[in-house]
């Protein structure tokens, strides 16, 4: 617990607020090269994330986890049991809200000119009143993502994965399905670690872009100058995004850090990021109040530094090489 309140005292709003909704980008420009990116603070952070991701594994596995787990179902009542209708209200909040706010897609920095944007996203709202009418709704997500890729193209919407996760939850759960064997709540689950996991190396390769965000707010950044701040919340970011991936101990305090730095962050950010990031909130939430019985799993503690690892330089070469190719940048 007290490494719970450690990451949300250093993450807070650095995961809560979307730096393209509120400065000044260019997704298309050279990204910091490796070289820089990899230096010894880069190196000396890993290191205590890959601490403390491996003492919270270790803590599932000792006679404290179960009284964790009990006090986390306690705070979470019972949600866990009504996943679905709070997905479909938090949904319905944020569609609601995109067409009464007009002229945005998904996301307040994807603007559109589309008269057919609102209505469509009413249309989505009203599909998510029933069960029965969800992958409708899921169709809506898809067609909206759709055009975002058109005018923004498959680079910048890398940022948004969880949409896609979204409207496969609405499917599945609408169709009373699962994806090869995998629950809904998994697959949405998968695709909200991705969004953070991808968003955490966005701060390594531009934090310049957050640099009139911390200048703006200094409070966020506790007194850590603007280059060590933004590595160390990548850092975190990453790392409380690979573990939604982890044992169910694990995700659900990850889940819990991350709702915290999201919410306080509305706090920070006002109404544009209370609206933007709706659904992931209440998708943190139902992870945070997932209480399915634990299965056997092979993900023993031992084995969660190399998964971290293996994780940060997929995720680092994948960013990078993909930037390369669609915007001829440099990597190094």
């Amino acid at each position: 617990m007290v490494l719970v309140a450690s990451f949300w005292m250093l993450g807070t709003g650095s995961a809560g607020a979307h730096v393209k909704w509120f400065s000044v980008y260019d997704t298309a420009a050279q990204p910091r090269g490796l070289g820089e990116v990899l230096c010894q603070d880069f190196g000396f952070l890993l290191v205590v994330a890959i601490l403390c991701f491996f003492s919270g594994c270790l803590v599932e596995q000792t006679a404290l986890g179960e009284p964790i787990s009990r006090l986390l179902g306690r705070f979470a009542f019972g949600l866990g049991r009504h996943a679905e209708a709070v997905i479909r209200t938090g949904c319905g909040f944020f569609f609601v809200s995109l067409s009464t706010t007009g002229g945005i897609l998904l996301t307040p920095e994807l603007k559109t000119t589309s008269a057919v944007v609102g209505p469509l996203q009413l249309t989505i709202a009203a599909g998510l009143l029933s069960a029965s009418t969800t992958p409708l709704s899921a169709v809506g997500v898809v067609a909206l993502f759709g055009l975002a890729v058109r005018d923004y193209g498959v680079f910048h919407m890398a940022d948004y994965s969880i949409f896609l996760g979204l409207s496969a939850y609405l499917a599945l759960t609408g169709l009373q399905k699962r994806l090869l064997g995998v629950l809904p709540l998994d697959i949405l689950r998968y695709s909200t670690a991705a969004t953070l996991m991808w968003a955490s190396v966005e701060k390594w390769a531009y934090p310049d872009w957050s640099f009139p965000l911390l200048a703006a707010h200094p409070n966020i950044a506790l007194g850590i100058n603007s280059e060590s701040y933004m590595r160390a919340a990548g850092m975190i970011e990453f790392t409380l995004a690979f573990a939604l991936l982890w044992t169910p101990l694990v995700r659900r305090l990850s889940a819990v850090v991350l709702l915290a730095m999201f919410v306080s962050a509305c706090a920070e950010f006002g109404k544009v990021d209370i609206v933007g990031h709706s659904v992931i909130i209440v998708v943190l939430i139902t992870i945070f109040a997932d209480d399915r019985p634990k299965t056997v799993d092979l993900r023993v503690p031992w084995l969660s530094p190399a998964a971290l690892c293996a994780a940060l330089v997929a995720t680092i070469v994948v960013y990078y090489a993909s930037h390369a190719a669609i915007f001829n940048t440099t990597i190094l």
